[in-house]
């Protein structure tokens, strides 16, 4: 990373002008969602290929893990259904063939990957996404499809389009049957969050008809037109989705991420400045500020893959939008880092502060609660160094998944017994009991440990004091210097990211 880089770098965190409407944020929030997409269709980035072992798929995603573990983010989203298909073994779909090669094959030796991956995303304190496509029923480069396969058995639920078969969403039972697969997943495994992609009605193709005017006709709802009718299709899907979670695991989060432009200004005044070929209202026929403003989605994270220069879509015009229509919900924003690689020489992408600027400027406005980057190994292949910018700058100190007070707002109680004890080699040792349940019966799912020197302001709003967050009840300080005086405090957190009042305060110094 050059000098010149780093300079202009501090320069846009420290120079930024603040406007009458822009709320200028800690450059170090303690809140902040740090995410990334980890796409399986078409081994995007996991398993490398088809037919792997078990053991060689579990040794890929951990070293994923790991990577983006170092990196700083604090959550995954993992595609676990491509195309009517399955990354899980207690569900009706059958196995992806980008799994095993072989679509209905299971994993040798057997093994469930997802438990697999939510466990060891947890144990790396990782919050973990399960990532469905909501439409698509057979990929354009599928090479198997068994006969148990849902196109095979009810063809009738099936449009085809642009190469691809698609699930129709005008039919009611395609719907019950899209929200049975979702409510299915949420009650077998220990996911922290349910969540789409923008593939609701397909994106348009020259050439192309979407046939499912049998459909408007057999199901109208009342309907005279069929994008309306569309529209309210995908609202009856998403809200069904939404009521059934909410009935099995009401801690479970759902969200959806968009396309990112939901109409241009030009089609409606409450749009936003850009001037898009495709809007998701229009074209994919998904309301999606609507399901923010209802309060059916908890999170929405637009795809907002534009550098601030595009003539079409500029990356500020649509981020600022984006932060006047949260409603109150989670306001993520989709980062295009397979973008990256651009070419220098014609700017835009190319450039080395466009992610930088980017970044700075989302953390200038409140109603973003952090970032998604797409895809993994748009991260883990280092374009541009973005990997140690995130580690060393941007994500430099632990932050806690943001909460959501609407989902639950009562904290736990405070670790119990803390200790702090000089071990042989002269490191601090901390131990805590766990607390009691709180009001609501939950119990604490990790815990943050604090740090303070002799002259710290002792306040825990600040993560340049975070040490660690960690699902033990111990933690050694490794890092803690000879001859010194350091102050500890723990806080309990529960699943929604409540956390509690600070435990007692420990002192202790240690050796020469």
């Amino acid at each position: 990373m050059s000098r010149n880089f780093l300079s202009l770098f501090f320069c846009l965190l420290s120079c930024s002008v603040q406007s009458p409407k822009t709320i200028l944020a800690s450059p170090y929030p303690k809140r902040e969602l740090r995410a990334v997409w980890i796409a399986t269709v078409d081994n995007i980035d996991w398993p490398s290929k088809k037919g792997l072992s078990s053991p060689e798929q579990q040794q890929e995603f951990t070293k994923i893990l790991d990577s983006h573990q170092k990196t700083g983010l604090n959550a995954v989203f993992v595609q676990v259904r491509d195309a009517a298909d399955a990354y899980y073994a207690k569900g009706q779909e059958p196995w992806s063939e980008w799994l095993t090669g072989e679509q209905g094959k299971a994993p040798e030796p057997f093994y469930d990957p997802l438990d697999f991956m939510i466990d060891e995303s947890h144990k790396r304190g990782l919050e973990f996404h399960a990532w469905l496509n909501l439409n698509r029923a057979v990929f354009k480069t599928a090479t198997s499809i068994t006969p148990t396969h849902i196109s095979k058995t009810k063809p009738e639920w099936i449009l085809t389009y642009d190469g691809q078969k698609l699930l129709n969403f005008g039919i009611p039972e395609v719907r019950d049957y899209i929200t049975e697969i979702v409510v299915n997943i949420v009650k077998n495994y220990d996911v922290d969050g349910i969540h789409f992609d923008d593939y609701f009605y397909p994106y348009a193709a020259a050439g192309q008809t979407l046939r499912d005017d049998t459909s408007f006709e057999l199901y109208p709802n009342g309907f005279k037109n069929i994008e309306d009718w569309r529209r309210n299709n995908t609202d009856l899907l998403i809200k069904q989705i939404a009521d059934g979670i909410k009935a099995q695991k009401n801690y479970v989060k759902f969200g959806i991420s968009p396309f990112g432009v939901w109409r241009n200004k030009r089609e409606d005044q409450g749009g936003s400045d850009t001037f898009g070929h495709n809007s998701s209202y229009d074209n994919l026929f998904a309301d999606t500020r609507k399901w923010v403003k209802l309060g059916w989605i908890d999170y929405i994270a637009p795809q907002v893959y534009f550098n601030e220069g595009h003539k079409l879509i500029p990356y500020k015009n649509l981020v600022g939008w984006w932060a006047k229509n949260a409603f109150g919900r989670h306001l993520y924003i989709g980062q295009a880092a397979y973008r990256v690689l651009g070419d220098v020489k014609k700017g835009g992408w190319g450039d080395s502060l466009e992610m930088p600027n980017q970044l700075t400027y989302n953390r200038s406005l409140a109603a973003i609660n952090g970032s998604i980057f797409f895809s993994s190994k748009s991260i883990t292949s280092n374009p541009k160094s973005m990997q140690e910018l995130l580690k060393t700058k941007f994500y430099k100190y632990p932050a806690l998944v943001p909460a959501m007070p609407w989902k639950d707002k009562i904290p736990p109680f405070s670790p119990i017994n803390l200790e702090a004890n000089i071990n042989e080699t002269g490191a601090v040792v901390l131990t805590w009991e766990p607390p009691y349940p709180a009001t609501d019966g939950e119990r604490a799912s990790y815990y943050v440990v604090y740090r303070f020197e002799k002259s710290d302001n002792i306040s825990l709003e600040h993560p340049e004091h975070i040490l660690t967050l960690t699902r033990n009840t111990n933690f050694t300080d490794l890092e803690a210097l000879p001859n010194k005086k350091y102050l500890y405090i723990i806080t309990s957190v529960d699943r929604l990211h409540n956390e509690s009042m600070a435990s007692r305060e420990v002192k202790v110094k240690t050796g020469s």
